[in-house]
């Protein structure tokens, strides 16, 4: 009995272990199906922001290294000799034509002109008494109560006299001249730079300037251009003469790489090509109102033509780099990522002007570029990119639709360096 008993026990232990790892197999079973369920399923497209490509009217360029200068300068000197004694203006500041600025110890000169006054007066004293002396010698040589000989005298210090008055005539407004060049006034209105000798100096002709007085408004730009260059763009452009000369747009990029809001003007190309240099000098005008601009600055100097074509303009934040050159990421019509290798012409603010490699209407991937690659499908955001800051944002952004016209669209001219 008690045998019977065990052996049930065992086959009953035997029986619930194989339906523990049955269990078990199913359980695993089933897991194992929902991993592969789950590794089936289709994971969602990456959304990324594109641009749509736009072209835009751009002439040929080039860019100069250029100088600016003051439209007029004038450099202040003594030009008499004698102790600084007054300074009557602020170095840095506006000031207006006439305005005293500086002044010289007159007192040298002042006597001096005393002097040239007393010894004019002595002279026309002497010419009044040569001229009654003469004046009776004509009427006695014809009675002939005088000689030839002392009529000829009296007439010769008739002369001399005559001849002193001028020459003290003269010596007076010379010293009337000296006087008034020991007060230094403002040719023009301008602005005034650092004083080079200090009250209590002496200074003469011989010194260097006082100061010196210059226009920033307008502001000169002038660069030069090698020989072949010159004539082969005369050459070329021929029919894009105006009254005011070659129909270009100039623009200034500034020594911080920022743009220059004013336009200008060619206004001066040299007649002669510099000896040894085999260049020509040009020179262009800009509005200044702000003197924002200081005269012996190092600017990019950009001149465009205003023939100009219609071109693509591609995002900056779109183009990437490799060993192969520059390339954008385009979305294609499937909604695929696809490389594009593109030639890059000049930067335009915010945006590249693009000579190949992508046409109107394409869309260029422009943030989520670390998410994707080539090949991908992805999930295209459209957006809008302010051409002048590169500031991206949605189509319907009320703060970019507030924004002028004029202010949004670039400017062809205002090209910068590659």
């Amino acid at each position: 009995m008690l045998k019977r008993l065990l052996n049930q026990f065992s086959y009953t232990k035997r029986k619930a272990n194989k339906l523990t790892l049955l269990g078990l197999l199913t359980l695993s079973l089933g897991l194992t199906a929902c991993g592969e369920q789950e590794v089936k399923v289709k994971p969602p497209a990456p959304a990324v922001s594109v641009y749509t490509i736009k072209t835009q009217p751009i002439g040929g360029y080039r860019e100069f290294v250029a100088r600016t200068e003051a439209s007029k300068e004038a450099n202040l000197r003594a030009r008499v000799e004698g102790e600084l004694i007054e300074r009557s203006f602020k170095e840095g500041s506006n000031v207006k034509e006439g305005q005293v600025l500086l002044r010289i110890d007159p007192a040298a000169y002042e006597a001096a002109l005393s002097a040239a006054k007393a010894d004019l007066s002595s002279t026309k004293s002497g010419e009044d008494n040569a001229i009654r002396n003469l004046k009776r010698a004509n009427e006695l040589i014809e009675d002939g109560y005088i000689s030839q000989s002392d009529y000829d005298r009296l007439t010769t210090e008739e002369s001399q006299a005559k001849s002193a008055v001028k020459s003290a005539q003269a010596a007076l407004e010379k010293a009337e001249l000296n006087l008034s060049y020991t007060t230094i006034t403002a040719p023009f209105t301008g602005r005034i730079g650092k004083v080079n000798y200090n009250v209590g100096n002496i200074v003469g002709p011989t010194s260097n300037a006082l100061a010196t007085l210059i226009i920033n408004d307008p502001i000169f730009v002038s660069f030069q251009v090698e020989e072949s260059f010159y004539i082969s763009y005369l050459q070329k452009h021929q029919g894009e003469r105006t009254a005011e000369g070659l129909a270009v747009d100039l623009s200034l990029r500034l020594p911080n790489n920022s743009e220059y809001p004013e336009k200008g003007q060619l206004n001066f190309s040299d007649t002669k090509i510099a000896e040894g240099m085999g260049t020509v000098e040009l020179r262009t005008i800009f509005p200044n109102p702000n003197n924002l601009i200081l005269p012996g600055l190092f600017v990019t100097l950009t001149v465009e033509s205003q023939n100009k074509e219609e071109m693509a303009l591609v995002p900056q934040s779109a183009v990437q780099e490799n060993q192969q050159g520059k390339f954008v990421l385009v979305v294609d019509k499937d909604n695929k990522v696809k490389q594009r290798h593109v030639i890059l012409g000049r930067r335009i603010n915010a945006m590249w002007v693009v000579e190949k490699g992508i046409v109107t209407g394409e869309k260029v991937i422009i943030e989520g570029l670390q998410k994707v690659r080539a090949g991908v499908e992805v999930n295209g955001v459209n957006k809008q990119v302010d051409a002048l800051t590169g500031t991206i944002s949605d189509i319907n952004d009320p703060a970019i639709n507030s924004v002028k016209a004029n202010e949004a669209n670039i400017s062809p001219s205002a090209a910068v360096d590659k």
